[in-house]
């Protein structure tokens, strides 16, 4: 009956009761139907680009379109009659294949949506095949007019689908939550960059939408959203996530701990957290400034106090930083941090004042720019910082450290130049207070801490300033270093002691630190102090570790005292790279370490490599070398073979036993390699064959 088309017209009704018994008795071959028409939009429409002629395509595609009438009557048909479950989701994800090419009439001139949702969208089995068709349906862009023209049901209807999911975010579930916050996200995002291409087309800027007073445009979505987005900023704010800087956290007990371990989900969180806040922000300055004050004034009156109110309510002050005007900024953060200052005054024990310091300290640190225009609080910032120093709390010390190398790069011409109302530079002061201000720190806070100043060092211009504030810098390590040169001239087993050699391992990681911030061509006054007594330090070392292999073997390497004479060595050759690296950005620069310092370091440091047992080696020697080379260039010409003659052949026999033992020395020996061939090329024909043909 079909295949004659008259036929089938003049018959529809008769056809159409067959269908249903064909559907009622052979589901399983309407299955397979649906399974054959769906691989075959596939193929025609998604992967014909490459299989098949444009001639073919074209024709099958015109075909396709002509017949659809009746592919789309069956597939309604399906879905209007059937109970079979696996016949109705093969035909939902035939009809998905279809909805990105078929005339539009097929899905806003019938009652598919409908169907779609009241009929297949609440049913458990067929939720995840009805999604993929209406978002396919809400991608489409080529709707007609009519089709689009919003009503005032329909607007209604999606104002009360984004209050339900509100009150959905608000749900104290984290799983809940990141489903929802990564629509908002979308959401947010979307509005922001439809806000800033108006702005655009009528030649306004981002600021200038978000001033003080502006009046919102009625017709914009911004504006249509307007309350949605009022308690979606209040979410957000109250469920913000730790950001990586805060160091202080509140542990299964309750109690105020310094952070032990990453938690990556979290910062992950708090990335698309911070994205979306800053959206929210530009959409609305206002509103988001009022929400973060009110909250705030609630917990100085102590309505709602909470460790964890407190904190999500800072975490989210400081992740908007960037996302208001200057003058927004400057009069929100006044507030905020004054009114975070009483607060660590008002509140009574140890846990508390570290929870507010903790925030105060991140607070700040999100705000350099406003921290560069205002001097005045800029100084009691970092003396707070200062102060927070000398706190034991866990934690605290750390954030402090941490937050003063930020502000301190961040701000660091500040430092160095004479201040209105100032009789001399902070940086000199700083000088004054620095035995003070360092006396509770632990060493890796006190190597922060060096960091900061150094960077503050980098910004002063007249050299030979920078280089007296460097030598004041330093006098408290020198002088300890001093003390113990000259206890070791008396006594040389003075090195030896446990507590000496932590001292020691202290001092040459301070001046690392120093050497890396404090910028090109400045360390070469201090680094002439240090340098011999380096030397003698690193060969003597190497001496009592080939006494103590000599004495007990390979398994010596283990033993404590070796492992703490090697971590000194190591942090020698890392102090020696620093060096090389930080002071040869100039031609001067190059010459002065090629001929002041590198004959005599790579005597010492060369022959010990070459000599020590395989397992006392350090891989640190190989990455000097290719500092040196990469960063000395042809300075170092003269002396490359000797550095490859003293390596190669001793290392290429660690590394080639297996591809398991010596790690580092294997990638740090090929760094060298590489390092080699592009400064230093001849330096490899001295190679022998033999061994060239390894590499």
């Amino acid at each position: 009956l079909a295949a004659d088309e008259s036929t089938m017209r003049k018959e529809r009704l008769f056809i159409s009761k067959l269908n249903l018994v064909l559907v009622q008795k052979s589901e399983v071959l309407c299955e397979n139907n649906m399974l054959i028409l769906k691989l075959l939009s596939e193929e025609i429409f998604d992967f014909s680009k490459d299989q098949m002629t444009e001639k073919k395509t074209k024709a099958l595609k015109e075909s396709l379109n002509h017949e659809f009438v009746q592919i789309f009557r069956l597939c309604e048909f399906v879905l209007d009659k059937s109970t079979h479950i696996p016949l109705l989701t093969i035909t939902l994800q035939t009809l998905l294949r279809f909805l990105s090419w078929i005339p539009l009439g097929f899905i806003f001139e019938t009652n598919l949506v409908e169907t779609l949702v009241k009929k297949f969208f609440a049913t458990q089995a067929f939720r995840n095949d009805t999604i993929a068709c209406l978002s396919e349906i809400a991608q489409l862009t080529d709707v007609p007019q009519p089709i689009t023209r919003p009503s005032d049901e329909a607007h209604i209807a999606l104002l009360t689908g984004f209050q339900y999911l509100v009150s959905i975010s608000e749900v104290d579930d984290d799983n809940i939550f990141k489903i929802c916050l990564d629509y908002w996200h979308l959401l947010t995002r979307d509005l922001y960059s439809i806000d800033q291409t108006q702005a655009q087309s009528h030649g306004m800027n981002v600021l200038a939408l978000t001033r003080r007073g502006a009046e919102p445009d009625p017709l914009t979505r911004k504006s249509l959203l307007k309350v949605i987005l009022s308690r979606l900023r209040v979410v957000m704010i109250s469920k913000m996530v730790k950001p990586s800087e805060v160091l202080i956290v509140e542990d299964e007990n309750g109690e105020i701990v310094r952070e032990t371990t990453k938690d990556t989900e979290a910062l992950s969180q708090y990335k698309t957290m911070h994205e979306g806040l800053v959206y929210l922000t530009h959409l609305d300055y206002d509103d988001t400034e009022n929400i973060m004050l009110e909250k705030l004034t609630d917990q100085v009156e102590g309505n709602g106090w909470s460790w964890n109110n407190l904190n999500t309510l800072c975490w989210a002050i400081g992740s908007i930083s960037g996302a208001m005007s200057e003058e927004n900024e400057k009069r929100f953060l006044v507030t905020v941090i004054k009114d975070l200052l009483g607060l660590c005054e008002m509140k009574r024990g140890k846990d508390n004042k570290a929870v507010v310091a903790s925030n105060i300290m991140y607070v700040v640190g999100q705000y350099p720019r406003f921290l560069r225009a205002h001097w005045k609080f800029l100084k009691t910032v970092v003396n707070k910082l200062f102060e927070f120093m000398h706190e034991l709390h866990p934690g605290v010390q750390d954030m402090a450290c941490d937050t003063f190398l930020k502000i301190a790069q961040k701000c660091r011409r500040k430092f160095v130049v004479l201040q209105p109302g100032e009789p001399y530079p902070f940086v000199e002061e700083l000088m004054m207070e620095l035995p003070k201000t360092v006396s509770d720190l632990e060493p890796h806070q006190l190597h922060t801490f060096y960091e900061a100043v150094a960077s503050m060092l980098a910004a002063e211009t007249i050299p030979a300033r920078k280089d007296t504030l460097v030598a004041e810098l330093m006098k408290l390590p020198n002088a300890a270093w001093q003390n113990l040169m000259q206890q070791a001239a008396q006594n040389v087993d003075v090195l030896f002691d446990a507590q000496a050699v932590k001292e020691i391992v202290k001092i040459i990681r301070t001046n690392g630190n120093v050497c890396k911030a404090i910028g090109p061509n400045r360390f070469n006054a201090q680094m002439g102090t240090l340098f011999q007594d380096l030397l003698n330090v690193y060969r003597t070392y190497t001496q009592r570790i080939a006494q103590r292999v000599a004495q007990g073997g390979d398994i010596a390497t283990k033993s404590a005292e070796v492992r703490s004479l090697r971590s000194a060595k190591k942090e020698s050759l890392r102090l020696f790279e620093a060096f090389v690296e930080h002071s040869s950005a100039d031609d001067n620069g190059r010459q002065t370490i090629a001929r002041h310092f590198l004959p005599l370091l790579l005597e010492v440091v060369l022959s010990d490599y070459k000599t020590t047992v395989a397992s006392a080696k350090e891989a640190e020697v190989l990455t000097l070398l290719a500092t040196c080379i990469s960063k000395l260039k042809a300075a170092v010409a003269p002396a490359a073979p000797g550095m490859l003659e003293a390596v190669f052949e001793c290392t290429l026999q660690m590394i080639t036993r297996n591809f398991e033992d010596f790690p580092e020395h294997r990638v740090n020996f090929f760094k060298l390699l590489k390092a080699v061939n592009e400064f230093c090329v001849d330096a490899l024909f001295n190679i022998p064959s033999e061994h060239f043909k390894l590499v």
